[in-house]
């Protein structure tokens, strides 16, 4: 069956990075897409990035794009999301989902999801 495993979640300064990383199994990886989310304390589940596993084609929401960077690496069947000079904003759980495609990503258009990872941007 799909799985999707986030990791790499934790506690990070203003101004720092982190990576995440969703591991997939259970379907033929190259032949979907993997987006990235966050919900916040008491804020509903936003779209943040999405890619197609296989041409490496990005998509991304307008407020995170130039911080945030999908990728993808389909010999580990993993999609990553690199995240820099964060925000206290940026606190929140995210979680990585899979569907055939990106168009309409950002309404939460996907099939599967993960548990999600924890992050917290603090001094």
């Amino acid at each position: 069956q799909v799985q999707l495993v986030e990791s790499g979640g934790g506690l990070a300064q203003p101004g720092g990075s982190l990576r995440l990383s969703c591991a997939a199994s259970g379907f033929a990886f190259d032949d979907y897409v993997i987006a990235w989310y966050r919900q916040a304390p008491g804020t509903e589940r936003e779209a943040v990035a999405c890619i197609r596993n296989d041409d490496g084609s990005r998509n991304y929401v307008d407020s995170l794009k130039g911080r945030f960077t999908i990728s993808t690496d389909n010999a580990k069947n993993t999609v990553y999301l690199q995240m820099n000079s964060l925000k206290p904003e940026d606190t929140a759980v995210y979680y990585c989902a899979q569907s055939r495609t990106c168009f309409g990503f950002e309404y939460l258009t996907m099939d599967y999801w993960g548990k999600g990872t924890l992050v917290i941007v603090s001094s």
